[in-house]
C-alpha cells in the first residue's frame, strides 16, 4: 500500500505545509517562502552588480538568473525530503535539485523560454550544491552529479514511488504537484501546462533534463562562455545565501563622493592627480605623504562612472595586517544613517572557506566521507549561511590578494567570490611586497579584474620600472601613473651600513646605547626566530629602566594568534604614534619586529636598525623612523646591517639590495630620500637578478592564468583547486591542537562568532608545516599543529624540533 503524503501531526500535506528548512524549530520556513525569497534576492545582486564585464554580452542574464532562483529548490516538494525536515526525520538520500530539474522540463515550454535560456536555468538548478562532472584528477570533494545519477539510476524509484520498510512512498503526489504547478506558473505569469493522465512522470523529466545539462558541460567550452556561466552560478548561489540567511546586501558606501573635500587639511597634489584619475592607476608616494587617502580619493571618484553599486576591496600583502587597516576604515569612512562606525567587511581565509563550503552543505543525503566540513544539522547551516554572509554583504572589504583568489575555486561554494570581483574597485596597497611568483599572479588577477568590468590602483612607496612594466603589460586598458612630487617628504634620515649581524654583541649594546638615551627604537629582523631571540635579550632591561610603562618593550611578528596580534598592534599605535609638529620629548621604548611591520602601521620612532633585506623592504622599514621627518634633531640614524643570511628572502635579492646600498654611498649619498630610493631600485634591477625576477613574473602570471583563471571546465569539481592555490601563495593558517575545542564552538557554536574563531588562527608558510608537526583537519580546513605559544614572545617550535632546528 502506498504512504500518503501526512504531515507530523497526521494530516494530509498541502502546499502550505512544504517546508525549505528544518528551522525556525517553532514555524520552519516554507518551500514557497524561501523560492520568494531567493528570487527576491537576485535583484539585490543585480543592483550591485549591474550589467558589468561579460554579463553585459549576455542579454537576460539576471532574467535567467531568477528563473533558476525560483526553480532551485522546487524539487524539496518530495516526500522524502518533507519528511527529512520533520523533527527526528530520516535522511531522503535524493539529490532535491536534481527533482527541480522536472519543473523546469514542465514550465519551460509553456513560459516560451529559448533552448539557450533553458539550458542555463538548467545548469545553475543542477549545479548549486555539487559539481556536475568529477575532476579529471583523483580527490576532489563531494561526488558529483554525473556520478550520483547515471545510466544505473533507477528513477521511478527514486523519484516518483519509493520503497521502504512502512510501504510505497509515493514522493510527489498529484494533487500536490497541481497546487505547486499552480503557484510557480502565477509566480512566472504563464498559464499552468495542461494535466493529463499520460504525461511522462517528473522522474523521467528530471532525467531528461539532467542528461542534457551534463552533456552541454562535458566537454571544454571557449574561456567567455565558461566565465560567463561561473557568474551565473555565483549569482544564483549568492541569491541562496542572503535569502536563506534573511540577509541583504548593504547599499550604504561609507566611501562618499566628496571624501578628498573632507580631509581635514589641504590635500597633497598627489592625491588631488589620484582623485581626478579615471581608470586603472599606480601612485608611488613616499611613507607617510598620504598614499591610503589618495587610494581611497581614487576609488570615490570612480564609483560615479560605473554601473550598479560599486564595491571597494582594499588589498593588502600580509593577512595578519588587514585588522589595522580595517580599523583605520572603521574611524575614518562614513557610517550608515543610525550606526557609530563604518561597517568594514574582514573574514580571514580559512573561516571564510569553512563557511561558504557549509553555507552549500545542505545535502539530501549522506556524505560524510567526503564531506570537507562536518554535518552540523539545518541549525548549524543556518548559522553558516548568516555568517557566509559577511563576506558579501559590505561594500567596503579589506582582505589579501589570496583570499580574493579563492574565486578560482568556483563551483557552488566560490563561484559567489568570483561574481562579487565583477564591478568592483580594487586597491592594491604596498603590492612591491611580494615575491616574483606571487606578483605575477596578483597581475593575472587584475587582468581578470578588468573582464569583470572592475578597475584596480597600485599604492606604493616603492615600485621598480619593472614592476610597471608588468602590470601595464598585464591589462588591455590604459594605466595611469601618478608619482609624488619631489619634496613631498624631507629628509629624515642618515644612513649608516653596518657588516656585522643586528645581533652581534656591539650591534646589541648600541641598541641599549640608544634606549639609555631615551630614543624611541624600532630594530626590524628578517625571521621570527631572531627577532624572538633579539627581544629576550633587550626586553628585560628595557621594562627594568621604565618600570611605569607597560609598553616599554614590545615584539610583533606574523606568528601570532590573530587576536594576540591585534592587540599588540593596538598598544603598538597607541605607544608609537606619528609624531606631531613642535613635539619634542624623547618616547623611549623599544619594538622589535619582523616584516609584519612594514604595511598599514602609521608608527613613529627616534631611531631604527634594521636587517638588510630587498630595497622595497628597506625603504618601508625606514618609513617607520622619523615618518614625517619631525624629530626635533633634525634626520636621525637609520642603520642597516648586513647580517649572515637572507631568509625569508632570496638571496639575489638580498645580495642586489646591498650592492646598491653600497653604490649609493659611494655616489656621496647619505641618506634615504625619495630620489635616493629610486637610485637604489634601479641599481638593484638593473643586474642579472633583476631580468630573471621579471621572467619569473611573467611567466607566473600566464601559468596561473592557464591553471587556474580560464574556466573552460566550469562545472567539473574543483576543489582540488583549494589545496594547490594555497601552496602556489605559500600559506596556511594553524591552529594549536589546544585551541581545536574553543575554535570549533566559535565557527558554529550556538553562539558562536566566526570573526572571534579566526581571532584563533596563526599564518605560516607551508614549508614550515612539519616543523610543527602539522596534520590537516580536513573537516575544518585548517592545520593543527603543536608548538610552544606565548601571547608575548609568539608562537616558537614545539622542544623537540628545537633540538633539531
Amino acid at each position: 500500500m502506498a504512504a500518503g503524503p501526512l504531515t507530523a501531526g497526521g494530516r494530509q500535506r498541502s502546499l502550505a505545509d512544504l517546508r525549505a528548512k528544518s528551522r525556525p524549530r517553532h514555524d520552519p520556513e516554507r518551500l514557497t517562502t524561501h523560492l520568494r525569497a531567493v528570487h527576491d534576492a537576485v535583484a539585490q545582486i543585480e543592483a550591485r552588480i549591474a550589467a558589468a564585464g561579460p554579463i553585459a554580452t549576455r542579454s537576460g542574464f539576471w532574467t535567467a538568473v531568477r528563473r533558476a532562483a525560483l526553480l532551485h529548490d522546487a524539487g524539496k516538494i518530495a516526500e522524502g525530503f518533507q519528511r527529512q525536515v520533520e523533527p527526528g526525520g530520516a535522511v531522503w538520500g535524493e539529490r532535491h535539485e536534481v527533482l527541480s530539474l522536472a519543473y523546469l522540463d514542465l514550465l519551460a515550454p509553456a513560459a516560451g523560454w529559448s533552448s539557450a535560456e533553458r539550458l542555463l536555468i538548467g545548469t545553475l538548478v543542477a549545479s548549486h550544491h555539487r559539481a556536475l562532472h568529477a575532476a579529471s584528477s583523483l580527490g576532489g570533494g563531494k561526488p558529483a552529479l554525473s556520478r550520483v545519477y547515471n545510466e544505473r539510476t533507477k528513477w521511478e524509484e527514486a523519484f516518483s514511488a519509493t520503497s521502504g520498510p512502512d510501504g510505497t512512498v509515493v514522493q510527489v503526489p498529484r494533487y500536490l504537484h497541481q497546487q505547486f504547478l499552480a503557484w510557480l506558473s502565477g509566480f512566472l505569469a504563464v498559464d499552468p501546462p495542461p494535466a493529463g493522465r499520460e504525461d511522462p512522470p517528473l522522474a523521467h523529466r528530471a532525467s531528461w533534463e539532467l542528461t542534457d545539462v551534463l552533456d552541454a558541460w562535458r566537454d571544454p567550452v571557449k574561456p567567455h562562455t565558461g566565465l560567463l556561466a561561473v557568474l551565473a552560478q555565483g549569482a544564483l548561489t549568492l541569491a541562496d545565501h542572503a535569502g536563506s540567511a534573511h540577509e541583504r546586501l548593504q547599499t550604504h558606501m561609507p566611501l562618499l563622493p566628496d571624501y578628498l573635500e573632507r580631509l581635514p587639511y589641504p590635500a597633497h597634489q598627489h592625491q588631488r592627480e589620484a582623485g581626478t584619475t579615471l581608470g586603472h592607476l599606480v601612485l608611488v608616494a613616499p611613507t607617510g605623504s598620504g598614499k591610503t587617502e589618495a587610494g581611497l580619493a581614487w576609488a570615490a571618484r570612480q564609483a560615479d562612472t560605473m554601473p550598479g553599486q560599486p564595491r571597494v576591496v582594499w588589498t593588502l600583502p600580509y593577512r595578519a595586517s588587514l585588522n589595522a587597516i580595517r580599523r583605520r576604515f572603521e574611524k575614518g569612512l562614513a557610517p550608515a544613517p543610525g550606526e557609530r562606525t563604518a561597517d568594514i567587511g574582514l573574514l580571514h581565509g580559512a573561516v571564510a572557506r569553512t563557511l561558504l563550503y557549509e553555507a552549500v552543505e545542505e545535502d539530501c543525503g549522506p556524505d560524510t566521507a567526503t564531506r570537507p566540513v562536518p554535518d552540523k544539522g539545518d541549525a548549524g547551516k543556518a548559522r553558516a549561511r548568516a555568517n557566509a554572509m559577511r563576506l558579501f554583504a559590505q561594500r567596503v572589504r579589506v582582505a589579501t590578494p589570496y583570499q580574493l583568489l579563492s574565486a578560482a575555486i568556483a563551483g557552488p561554494s566560490h563561484s559567489s567570490v568570483l561574481l562579487e570581483q565583477a564591478n568592483c574597485l580594487f586597491v592594491m596597497d604596498e603590492l612591491h611586497a611580494y615575491e616574483p611568483e606571487i606578483l605575477g599572479r596578483v597581475c593575472a588577477a587584475a587582468r581578470l579584474w578588468e573582464q569583470l568590468g572592475s578597475r584596480f590602483a597600485v599604492l606604493s612607496a616603492t615600485l621598480a620600472p619593472q614592476l610597471l612594466d608588468l602590470i601595464g603589460e598585464s591589462v588591455e586598458q590604459h594605466v595611469t601613473l601618478h608619482k609624488a612630487p619631489p619634496g613631498t617628504a624631507p629628509v629624515r634620515h642618515r644612513l649608516v651600513l653596518d657588516e656585522w649581524p643586528i645581533d652581534a654583541p656591539d650591534s646589541v649594546t648600541r641598541l641599549g646605547e640608544w634606549l639609555g638615551e631615551g630614543h624611541s627604537v624600532l630594530a626590524v629582523v628578517n625571521t621570527v626566530d631572531t627577532a624572538q631571540k633579539l627581544f629576550t635579550t633587550l626586553a628585560d632591561e628595557v621594562r627594568a629602566a621604565r618600570p611605569d610603562d607597560p609598553q616599554a618593550a614590545l615584539l610583533l611578528h606574523s606568528r601570532f594568534k590573530n587576536r594576540d596580534r591585534d592587540a599588540i598592534e593596538r598598544r603598538l599605535l597607541r605607544r608609537h604614534p606619528e609624531r606631531r609638529e613642535g613635539e619634542a620629548e624623547s618616547r623611549g621604548g623599544l619594538v622589535v619586529a619582523t616584516q609584519a611591520v612594514e604595511v598599514s602601521l602609521t608608527l613613529d620612532f627616534d631611531r631604527g636598525a634594521v636587517e638588510n633585506a630587498p630595497v622595497e623592504a628597506v625603504a618601508q622599514r625606514a618609513g617607520r623612523v622619523n615618518r614625517r621627518g619631525l624629530h626635533p634633531h633634525g634626520p636621525v640614524e637609520f642603520r642597516v646591517h648586513r647580517g649572515s643570511g637572507f631568509r625569508p628572502y632570496e638571496q639575489g635579492a638580498v645580495e642586489a639590495a646591498w650592492e646598491a646600498l653600497k653604490a649609493l654611498g659611494a655616489e656621496g649619498a647619505d641618506g634615504l630620500g625619495e630620489q635616493d630610493i629610486d637610485r637604489l631600485l634601479a641599481l638593484a634591477y638593473d643586474t642579472e637578478w633583476g631580468q630573471k625576477w621579471l621572467e619569473r613574473a611573467r611567466d607566473a602570471r600566464d601559468a596561473f592564468t592557464a591553471e587556474f583563471l580560464t574556466f573552460t571546465d566550469p562545472f567539473h569539481d574543483r576543489t582540488e583547486h583549494a589545496k594547490a592555490l594555497s601552496e602556489r601563495f605559500d600559506t596556511a593558517e594553524v591552529l594549536l591542537r589546544d585551541d581545536l575545542d574553543e575554535y570549533r564552538r566559535l565557527v558554529s557554536g550556538r553562539h558562536g562568532d566566526p570573526l572571534l574563531a579566526s581571532g584563533l588562527l596563526i599564518p605560516l608558510r607551508y614549508g614550515q608545516l612539519n616543523t610543527y608537526n602539522a596534520e590537516l583537519d580536513r573537516r575544518l580546513g585548517v592545520f593543527l599543529i603543536d608548538g610552544d605559544y606565548d601571547p608575548v614572545l609568539g608562537l616558537r617550535p614545539p622542544p623537540d624540533q628545537e633540538t633539531i632546528l
